[in-house]
């Protein structure tokens, strides 16, 4: 009987773990979401300001609200994109289409001189929709997912029973898949996999992602003689995310008499299963100046901080081999860990003017660095205190210097710019239109390399990453309002495309070269979104 293992390049708990760079870059930065009339206008109002939504990206725009007001939206998401299979779509119980309660918010507007106000506001909105369905099909052309674990090892070790590297030490699933995880030599011998490694035929990767960050938002604004308006928001957020994804290889056998790779001898499944949760907390400041005293045109500009973040991160793996002549093997791993996260600074100008109760025209720039995102490995020291027979714990963080290293290669710096415009075709109705273009944030040739000695390595439980391009928004709605009620629909269409790679390795050369090629994926949603508000 032929036994045969894969070996994937995961690992095990910790007491401890900062996470990798392609999982938290998923976690940073916001969708285009909010009220229906700040998306049907591109979410260009950062210096228009009088909208709810703008509380989560310039405060100052709360600032201009003269009366109180109270809204609520909610609405459908239809996620497209290239998904191969309905019976994978079955088997991970991926949905195209949701239902969301996106925002629900209120400002109370108290005048506070004779031309100046002091605004109060709450908001809870969605600023991340994690549901996506992705798969990709493709030949690896003697590639593997094994290969990389060999080529990482084999100049580490000399002996399977022996581990002297200590940047490994900590990685015990691991490990115990590398010691434990044999193959049959062509004499029926039992030989280490860590002597050898199958060459693969083809992959097929497919994954449904399911989640959501939300945002509770708490302001404060003004104005100043109606020229200058301030504001601050203290923001919340609470991180919900679940990816599912099968990962399968067709392994091929190896004929010892020619050297080389024959027909296909079986299969490898790579099944996972990940969710992180956990909160954070950031400021944003902002400002809005009319810099000439008759004219509506106005300058806006505002800075968010890192949003520093506690998480967890949970999964289950399960690894299995599927030879057409034996019995199918596997293991599993399940792990649950902490770790930090902080966001990187963003920087936003914006520009906002109105043509009398007939238009408004906006337009917006931002600026995020995510290269500088910063995964942070949590410690704990426990203490016990004599005197009162309990013990307590001394929390600290600090960053993981060496998937840092990887993010400022991996990661860049993005920039995002919002154009709107609205037009009222009467005084009760306005038909609006929105753009949005937000640059990559990953390098071209940025990779999840999992050689690298990291905690956030060592927990990772897939290789798989995807190097996702620009995103182009596109905006329209309309919107409806008599006495103190208004009504508004928004429709948006998102598109970004990437390259897939099932995982890389940047140490095998030669007979051990493990390069796999790029796989086209896109990821397209549509968005209808409703807005009541009510006024008051």
């Amino acid at each position: 009987m032929k036994k045969i293992m894969a070996i994937a390049a995961m690992a095990a708990s910790v007491s401890a773990a900062a996470q990798d760079t392609y999982q938290s870059a998923q976690i940073a930065g916001d969708d285009l979401n909010g009220t229906a009339r700040y998306v049907g206008m591109g979410g260009a109002m950062e210096a228009l300001g009088a909208d709810i939504s703008t509380m989560g990206t310039n405060p100052a725009g709360i600032g201009l609200f003269r009366k109180s007001q109270a809204s609520i939206s909610g609405g459908l998401q239809v996620f497209g994109g290239k998904y191969e299979s309905d019976s994978w779509n079955s088997y991970l119980d991926g949905k195209k289409t949701t239902g969301s309660l996106d925002q629900v918010g209120f400002v109370l507007s108290k005048k506070a001189g004779h031309d100046s106000w002091i605004n109060f506001g709450f908001n809870y909105h969605k600023s991340k929709n994690f549901n996506q369905l992705l798969s990709a099909i493709n030949t690896l052309n003697g590639a593997s997912l094994n290969k990389v674990s060999f080529n990482k090892f084999k100049d580490v070790v000399t002996d399977a029973s022996n581990f002297y590297d200590p940047r490994y030490s900590t990685v015990d699933w691991f490990n115990d898949i590398l010691v434990n995880s044999y193959k049959t030599d062509d004499d029926g011998n039992y030989v280490s996999s860590f002597n050898g490694f199958y060459n693969a035929a083809d992959f097929t990767q497919h994954q449904v992602q399911t989640g959501y960050i939300s945002d509770y938002d708490f302001n404060i604004s003004g104005n100043i003689h109606n020229r200058i308006y301030l504001g601050l928001t203290f923001g919340i957020k609470d991180v919900h995310y679940e990816s599912r994804s099968l990962y399968t290889e067709t392994l091929l056998d190896y004929d010892k008499g020619t050297g080389m790779d024959t027909d296909p001898m079986g299969f490898m499944y790579l099944d996972d299963t990940r969710m992180i949760t956990g909160t954070g907390f950031n400021v944003k400041l902002g400002a809005i100046v009319r810099p000439v005293e008759d004219s509506p045109f106005r300058i806006g500009a505002y800075i968010h901080t890192p949003t520093w973040y506690k998480l967890t991160t949970s999964n289950y793996t399960e690894m299995i081999t599927e030879p057409f002549d034996g019995d199918m093997d596997g293991r599993s791993s399940e792990d649950i860990l902490k770790f930090r996260l902080n966001t990187p600074w963003l920087f936003g100008v914006s520009i906002g003017h109105t043509i009398g109760n007939i238009a408004a025209l906006g337009a917006t720039y931002e600026y995020s660095d995510y290269g500088a995102l910063d995964n942070r490995v949590i410690e704990t020291d426990y203490y016990y205190d004599y005197d009162y027979g309990y013990y307590y714990d001394n929390e600290s963080s600090y960053s993981d210097k060496a998937m840092k290293r990887n993010t400022e290669k991996s990661l860049k710096g993005v920039h995002t710019l919002r154009l709107g415009a609205e037009v009222k075709v009467c005084p009760e109705v306005a038909l609006r239109f929105g753009y949005n273009y937000v640059s990559p944030k990953y390098q071209e040739y940025g990779c999840r390399d999992m050689d690298i000695p990291s905690q956030g390595v060592e927990f990772a439980s897939t290789a798989a990453y995807t190097n996702w391009k620009a995103t182009n928004r596109f905006t329209c709605g309309i919107g409806y309002a008599k006495g103190p009620f208004s009504v508004d629909v928004a429709y948006k269409y998102s598109q970004t495309n990437g390259d897939f790679y099932p995982f890389y390795d940047g140490i095998g050369t030669g007979e051990y070269a493990n390069i796999p090629g790029a796989t086209s994926v896109s990821d397209k949603r549509h968005q209808l979104l409703m807005t009541v508000g009510y006024r008051f």
